[in-house]
């Protein structure tokens, strides 16, 4: 009993830190670019990971892991660590929070796309509708509710989203393929990550040295939404049931929004909320399945 309570609170705890995730990006936004913004939190989050491997005696595992499989984790850290943030962090650059956020949590709906094409997974009725639901979520929030008219209100900003969406979407369906060490994944990932983005940020745009108050904003989201709650996640996974985990998940976009009428001066649509109920509507219509009943 006492076990499954610390999960749902380690469960509790990523959900309340990422649902932050719009509201310390915006922040951060103010002074730096989306390229220097994920280079400084990167760097905490490797920090941080670290330490708590070595606090974990973890890293003596690190010289028994193969080539390929630090290739592998190199490429899914590519991906999930480093182009979904860069293209995340662009989309809240250039569209609001509640819009840029919302899209970017549309990515279960394209792993059901994904598992189609990569994993040959069974195209079913229920599926399709799923995704047919989710993407008329999707063109409420685009389009502020004036789904007619189609006028999109940031073509660039939502496209951004979208596309971090895909990349998490093809992160996680790559990574379905391995079974790595969770805390040592973790660190592998945001290591690459900090390698590409370091390439990245010196080419496109050197870092500036930021303000304190943002300097508190990238501590947070490294520290925090970045490092500490990956391995929360994890313990999370050992000690609850993954369908309680897989729901619970979905309060965050909606917990997000919140944060966002506390924390920032944008204004809540009524349009992003019915196209985020309705895109979650979609995503648990796929994963919804129908008990049995036993003999």
């Amino acid at each position: 009993m006492i076990k499954k309570i610390s999960g749902y609170i380690y469960l509790a705890l990523c959900i309340i830190f990422w649902a932050s995730i719009p509201v310390a990006s915006k922040k951060i936004l103010i002074e730096l670019n989306n390229l220097q913004t994920l280079f400084y939190s990167t760097i905490f989050s490797c920090l941080v990971l670290g330490i708590i491997l070595l606090i974990q005696k973890k890293h003596k595992i690190i010289k028994q892991i193969s080539r390929q499989d630090y290739l592998n984790m190199a490429v899914l850290g590519f991906l999930g660590s480093y182009l979904y943030y860069v293209l995340l962090y662009g989309a809240f650059a250039l569209t609001t929070a509640q819009e840029g956020f919302i899209l970017a949590y549309t990515w279960p709906i394209l792993v059901l796309l994904l598992a189609f094409v990569i994993l040959k997974e069974q195209v079913t009725i229920k599926k399709f509708a799923a995704i047919l639901i989710s993407f008329f979520g999707i063109i409420i929030i685009v389009t502020q509710g004036k789904i007619f008219s189609l006028t999109l209100t940031n073509f660039s900003g939502d496209l951004l989203a979208l596309s971090g969406a895909f990349v998490f979407a093809l992160f996680s369906i790559l990574g379905k393929k391995h079974n790595f060490d969770q805390t040592i994944s973790a660190f592998i990932y945001f290591l690459s990550a900090l390698f590409f983005i370091t390439i990245t940020v010196f080419i496109f745009s050197p870092p500036k040295i930021p303000s304190q108050k943002i300097w508190l904003w990238l501590l947070y989201n490294g520290i925090l939404v970045n490092g500490v709650t990956y391995v929360w996640w994890f313990k999370a996974l050992e000690k609850v049931d993954t369908h309680i985990i897989s729901t619970s998940l979905y309060l965050t976009p909606f917990i997000s929004l919140i944060y966002i009428w506390l924390f920032l001066d944008e204004k809540v649509l009524l349009s992003s909320v019915i196209g985020l109920v309705v895109i979650v509507i979609g995503i648990l219509l796929q994963s919804y399945k129908k008990k049995t009943a036993s003999v």
